[in-house]
């Protein structure tokens, strides 16, 4: 993969010391493309993990939020785990840094991103400091994580992320929403799996299928989480929860089945953005929006049990 000049960009740490968190924080710079937020925790030992946690799709920031969505999930994440004693590093999507600067690159691919993900295991295992290193995908990180951890981490975990193919599950929640257009999903897919790109789509589509996204999803189609997760030679937990409306637990169980050595978590009235939730769908949906809301309790223990054991 693509190696890129690491450049630190602030070397003054600041401490976020509040009533409840007890690490420091830096900001850094990876690459060109990566800007990030290191949490360690204050705790005497130089012998710590550290969990890097990959956001999902879209222009997610490091934090977890998109333009009109901001929920803190990954944030709150990061700042539990390393409450718990674990350093954690979360990071912009680099589409994010992009639209920042108001110069999206029409050409990016997913690959780019998984290269990006690589790139930030490579810069923390030659500082040489942390015991284990740990990625922790959400949603569509989950399959750039497996890819970039093979052979580079010591541990993989894997939370909302899909065990079919991408083009399956676009077909899968377009036909819940709309049947007739899921019949149209699935030809545009089976079109792009044959690396083909298509001219022929409902403007409803549009979003999924435009011409600048295609060689995108036609690249993230080229890989099947089943596959991919089963040639990981390591501590591996699958997370998902029974109140997510764009992953089902049938997606954990899939990965769960194509790697037997993966210990797997099915977390009650968890949602996509780790909330948990006790009403309809309506909340559900709402609660992405709302930061006010805590991550699941059993999440957070599940987690640090994983990486500390």
């Amino acid at each position: 993969m693509k190696a890129y000049i690491i450049i630190i960009l602030f070397l003054v740490s600041s401490v976020g010391f509040g009533q409840d968190n007890f690490f420091s924080e830096e900001e850094l710079t990876i690459t060109k493309h990566i800007d990030g937020t290191l949490l360690e925790p204050l705790v005497d030992s130089k012998q710590i993990n550290l969990a890097i946690i990959i956001a999902g799709s879209g222009p997610t920031n490091r934090n977890g939020n998109q333009n009109f969505l901001k929920n803190n999930s990954l944030k709150k994440l990061a700042e539990s785990l390393s409450n718990n004693s674990i350093a954690t590093f979360r990071y912009d999507k680099r589409i994010v840094k992009q639209i920042l600067k108001n110069d999206v690159d029409n050409d990016i691919m997913f690959d780019d991103f998984v290269n990006d993900a690589s790139d930030v295991i490579d810069y923390f295992k030659a500082k040489g400091k942390y015991n284990k290193i740990y990625i922790i995908g959400h949603s569509q990180g989950s399959l750039v994580g497996m890819l970039a951890a093979k052979d580079k981490a010591d541990g993989f975990i894997s939370l909302a992320g899909a065990g079919n193919n991408i083009g399956d599950v676009l077909v899968e929640q377009v036909t819940k929403m709309a049947p007739k257009l899921g019949v149209e999903t699935q030809r545009i897919v089976d079109t792009l799996k044959t690396g083909k790109t298509t001219t022929d789509y409902p403007n409803e589509l549009a979003s999924l299928f435009g011409p600048n996204i295609q060689k995108f999803m036609m690249n993230w189609m080229s890989y099947n989480p089943t596959e991919v997760i089963k040639t990981l030679d390591m501590p591996i937990l699958i997370v998902n929860g029974t109140k997510d409306l764009q992953v089902s637990e049938d997606e954990a169980q899939l990965l769960k089945k194509a790697n037997d050595e993966a210990q797997l978590e099915i977390i009650d009235n968890m949602n996509h953005v780790l909330f948990e939730i006790e009403g309809d769908d309506l909340e559900n949906s709402k609660s992405y929006n709302e930061s006010f809301r805590p991550l699941s309790p059993q999440l957070i223990k599940s987690l640090t049990d994983f990486i500390q054991s």
